[in-house]
């Protein structure tokens, strides 16, 4: 049974949360948060921060898609 992950979330609009909670079974090269009116996508950077003594992956803000009608 998966679980689910946090990730450090680096850029992206005002509003974006520093910290992300992805669902079980996300594609972990990508992640796609809800914001607005839209989505904001982020890419993993390859790094990892240590919180907690757990690492967590950082991603890096790439684009915003909006939702479709």
């Amino acid at each position: 049974m998966s679980r689910h992950t946090y990730v450090v979330l680096i850029g992206g609009p005002p509003g974006t949360p520093p910290l992300w909670n992805t669902p079980p079974a996300t594609d972990l090269d990508r992640v796609k948060v809800p914001l607005g009116n839209g989505y904001e996508h982020f890419e993993f950077t390859g790094q990892y921060l240590e919180m907690a003594g757990e690492q967590i992956p950082v991603y890096g803000w790439c684009y915003r898609t909006f939702i479709a009608e």
